[in-house]
């Protein structure tokens, strides 16, 4: 179910920070429109650690009431409290979700035994397919392959999202894990080495802005098509890097306002980019055509 494409959906708020329901389904019809593979709403891109409970399960049931039948819907549900963590899962269950991405504990850093417990712990009290979220730079903590290992064998433990960044890390990954086991890169722009070593798909950033051109690239990867695959990584390598010339997801925000789909809101402790990045993020939108499409949808 969760292999291609996914897109990691930012949160769009209104100017008093307020969250922007009807922006929300606007991103949501337009991922579809474009035939993204699948949604991911309330990741780190969406901003998750500043919704409120309440806010982050109406951002779930928004992306299924415009998803349902059309996309499956991976909601995001982490955090470094596994008994919390594991009531926002069943609450997000309850809502139709197609599966879950739960991000590893940050700040408290669980040993390795620690990483399995807690994953092994979700996935005996909600049965819905649980992707792995594995990000250092944002946690401090690794899963390291022999424990992805130990956590395959869990049958709902369906697949990791991997940004590490590291090619060889993820390399021993998928030496180590069964084929049914879905490996998705969580970096836009290593998404064609991992699938040429066995990865199964990408859960985007670039996808929010791009959400066609990333599905094809993928697409591209799986079908082995790679000299068509590496022109679509040239074309848009550069949007993909601008997007973390400061904080995910402050330069994406800001790109998609520049593009006419939300409010340049984010809440505090984000805030918007210096003047000098997005000088830089406005520049590589106009040298793909972006902000050329921007004008034509808003007049």
């Amino acid at each position: 179910m969760f292999t291609g494409c996914g897109t990691a959906l930012v949160t769009p708020f209104n100017r008093d920070s307020s969250l922007d329901e009807g922006a929300l389904r606007r991103l949501v019809r337009r991922q579809i429109e474009a035939g993204i593979d699948f949604l991911v709403p309330c990741g780190t891109t969406g901003e998750s650690p500043t919704l409120t409970p309440e806010e982050h399960l109406r951002v779930v049931e928004i992306t299924l009431e415009e998803a349902r039948g059309k996309a499956p819907v991976l909601a995001g549900a982490g955090g470094y409290n596994t008994a919390e963590v594991i009531e926002l899962a069943k609450e997000v269950e309850k809502l139709g979700a197609d599966g879950i991405l739960s991000v590893t504990p940050y700040y408290n850093k669980p040993t390795q035994e620690g990483l399995y417990q807690h994953y092994r712990a979700i996935a005996a009290a909600v049965p819905l397919p649980i992707v792995i979220y594995s990000v250092q730079g944002r946690t401090g903590v690794n899963v390291e392959p022999a424990t992805l290992k130990r956590l395959a064998e869990i049958d709902n433990l369906v697949g990791v999202k991997e940004a590490s960044g590291n090619i060889a890390q993820m390399a021993n990954i998928l030496h180590q894990v069964p084929d049914r086991f879905a490996v998705l890169s969580g970096d836009d722009a290593v998404t064609l080495p991992l699938i040429a070593l066995g990865g199964r798909g990408l859960i985007s950033v670039a996808s929010n802005e791009i959400p066609a051109e990333m599905k094809e690239l993928v697409r591209r990867c799986l079908a082995n098509d790679f000299p068509a695959a590496r022109e679509l990584q040239r074309r848009y390598l550069p949007l993909m890097e601008i997007n973390f010339v400061e904080t995910n997801p402050i330069p994406v925000k800001a790109a998609m306002a520049l593009m006419g789909l939300l409010e340049p809101v984010w809440r505090l402790p984000l805030v918007p980019p210096k003047p000098e990045s997005r000088a830089r993020i406005e520049n590589v939108l106009a040298e793909l055509g972006l902000l050329t499409h921007a004008a034509a949808a808003r007049s």
